[in-house]
């Protein structure tokens, strides 16, 4: 076939020699770079990860992670999720070097970069894995989605705006004003 190349598909092993001063992801195999986030995507997620970090340090609940942090699902498939939480019932996937396994709650927030990934491919991929709650936070208009782990993918739960006060479904008790996310 004319103009035909196959595809490489690279490792974790492979994609752990990548430079540490740039950031990627492998994902299906592919190397993934990813520029650095803007400013309303560092603030948000700063907002979002220090009341996240507040209530499970409170509760002895787990851990936070903000990214870049990996997150490995697969020999090919090697996530950076901007904010995670891993249960004290599950901190058996926390290792040394990475995240070996679906955190129990992942959050992406949404940039013009990578929008589409986050809404397809990685939804899909970490309802695959079983991350059992995902959260799509996007910064233009301030909204979360809150989704959770069902039978066929990952369901909505509730999407949050403006005058909303958004809770999780596993991180029982956690409340957050969304306007105190995107306002400060």
């Amino acid at each position: 076939m004319i103009g035909w190349k196959p595809r490489i598909q690279l490792t974790y092993e492979e994609y752990r020699t990548t430079p540490e001063d740039k950031r990627y992801e492998l994902l299906d195999g592919e190397l993934i770079m990813a520029a650095a986030p803007n400013e309303a995507h560092q603030r948000v997620q700063a907002e979002l990860g220090f009341r996240l970090m507040t209530f499970v340090k409170a509760k002895s609940l787990g851990r936070i992670y903000f990214a870049p942090t990996d997150v490995a699902l697969s020999g090919i498939d090697v996530a950076q999720p901007d904010l995670l939480f891993v249960s004290s019932e599950r901190r058996h996937i926390i290792t040394p070097a990475n995240i070996q396994g679906a955190p129990d709650l992942v959050v992406e927030i949404l940039s013009p970069a990578t929008a589409e990934r986050d809404k397809g491919y990685k939804r899909a991929l970490y309802a695959q894995h079983g991350v059992k709650e995902y959260w799509l936070v996007g910064t233009e208009p301030g909204t979360i989605t809150v989704l959770i782990l069902g039978d066929s993918g990952f369901e909505v739960v509730d999407t949050y705006g403006e005058g909303d006060t958004l809770t999780s479904p596993t991180l029982e008790g956690f409340s957050v004003q969304v306007d105190e996310i995107f306002g400060a």
